[in-house]
């Protein structure tokens, strides 16, 4: 019996010992493995050069990367000499890629480097002959049309980036539409489609979106369609209009601040938060955090700015006889009296000066001087567009509309 416990335990050992052979054997072919590179880019083969990439360091600058090369007797005084026709040197800028093409001899000598300001183009200091030469190239450019749509399952920007479309086209739409839509009351499940171009650089590498070709969102149970078109050629100004040809532009926009939250109402009776009694509130509340830009939802004259205890910092706008707004809890101030503002432009930053639990700005509107609920006004429209233009527009969106529906509507 002792002696099969012995043979037992010997056999165990050596099984054991080869299943950890096996292992580092495994582990060992793992740790030698290497992805495979690219075989070629900017125009060289890189299998006959050692290659190097790194980035431009913050105190780098091409002196200082190209004398720790193998450049030979050459002078860096007449190195950049030689390029200047083509590359102003001093522009090398932190954290821009680079690339060294280095001799696979002994010497491993520096053949070619490459600086790339940007995804799209690079410039090539080709040093194997006895004079640098340097020019610059730019990647092609692909464009691809898609078409996207469905329900909302998130905030704009959220149902985008699940998309795999950039962030800067919610800022795009959120333009287009901040006459005719108020982006903080769109809710889950509201339908929407988009049709746009994105730019591919060498077919491959995405470089965000070229154009938006047609849009619709579901707002308060309505479609609204932006369609992009050109009134006049001769000035190229790009306007956007529904499927009957109506702008999208009205006087006003929707809100005095992007993406933020409304928070209170317009009331005649509403409990004060900070005074802790009932009042009329006649404004309009958006929350958001503190620096956050405020615009003039018109265009029109500054009539006051100032402070007070009870609004803080605030701007008054004077649009036309007839309307005027106004922005109160503002951090700073960014206009004087007196000066004219466009639609669109920042007035000021949100803060919570004055009477405020938060940072929030509370706008106010007139109409005819009496104070009014903006938020239930049937407020002016922009330009129509014009009849001769009107039956060449319905004709080119025609298509393009039927593209929206057939994939809104899945």
């Amino acid at each position: 019996m002792k002696q099969v416990v012995i043979i037992f335990i010997v056999l165990t050992a050596i099984l054991s010992c080869n299943k950890s052979n096996n292992n580092q054997e495994l582990e060992s072919r793992v740790k030698i493995v290497k992805p495979i590179a690219e075989d070629s880019d900017f125009g060289f083969n890189y299998s006959e050069f050692n290659v190097i990439h790194d980035t431009i360091k913050r105190g780098d600058t091409f002196g200082t990367i190209i004398s720790k090369q193998n450049i030979g007797d050459r002078k860096m005084f007449e190195i950049v000499n030689s390029v200047r026709d083509t590359f102003n040197v001093r522009y090398i800028k932190p954290n821009r890629a680079y690339t060294m093409l280095r001799s696979k001899d002994k010497t491993n000598k520096l053949q070619v480097f490459v600086y790339q300001p940007d995804a799209l183009s690079y410039y090539v200091f080709d040093f194997r002959d006895t004079t640098v030469v340097a020019y610059k190239k730019t990647r092609p450019i692909t464009i691809r049309r898609r078409t996207i749509g469905g329900v909302l399952k998130g905030s704009l920007s959220e149902t985008l980036g699940n998309a795999g479309v950039e962030a800067a086209l919610a800022s795009r739409i959120t333009k287009i539409y901040s006459w005719s839509i108020d982006f903080f009351k769109l809710k889950k499940g509201d339908r929407f489609a988009l049709t746009f171009t994105e730019r591919f650089i060498n077919d491959s590498i995405y470089d965000g979106v070229e154009n938006l070709e047609a849009s619709f969102f579901e707002y308060k149970g309505k479609i609204i369609y932006a369609f992009p078109y050109v009134q006049n050629p001769a000035s190229g100004k790009v306007g956007y209009y529904d499927e009957d040809g109506k702008t999208l532009k009205n006087f006003f926009l929707k809100t005095p601040i992007k993406f933020s939250r409304l928070t209170s109402r317009f009331s005649m009776n509403r409990y004060h938060p900070v005074q802790h009694r009932w009042k009329a509130h006649k404004g309009t509340d958006y929350a958001a955090p503190t620096g956050t830009p405020i615009t003039t939802t018109a265009s029109g004259t500054v009539e006051r700015t100032g402070y007070t205890a009870g609004n803080g910092n605030y701007v008054k706008v004077k649009h036309n006889g007839t309307y005027s707004t106004q922005y109160l809890h503002m951090s700073k101030i960014l206009v004087r009296r007196g000066q004219h503002v466009n639609q669109g432009d920042v007035i000021g930053r949100v803060g919570s000066t004055g009477l405020a639990t938060g940072p929030h700005v509370c706008y106010r509107f007139w109409k005819n001087g009496k104070q009014v609920d903006a938020l239930k006004l049937n407020l002016p429209g922009g330009e129509p567009m014009n009849s001769a233009n009107k039956s060449r527009f319905l004709k080119t969106i025609e298509p393009l509309k039927f593209e929206l529906d057939s994939i809104g509507n899945l």
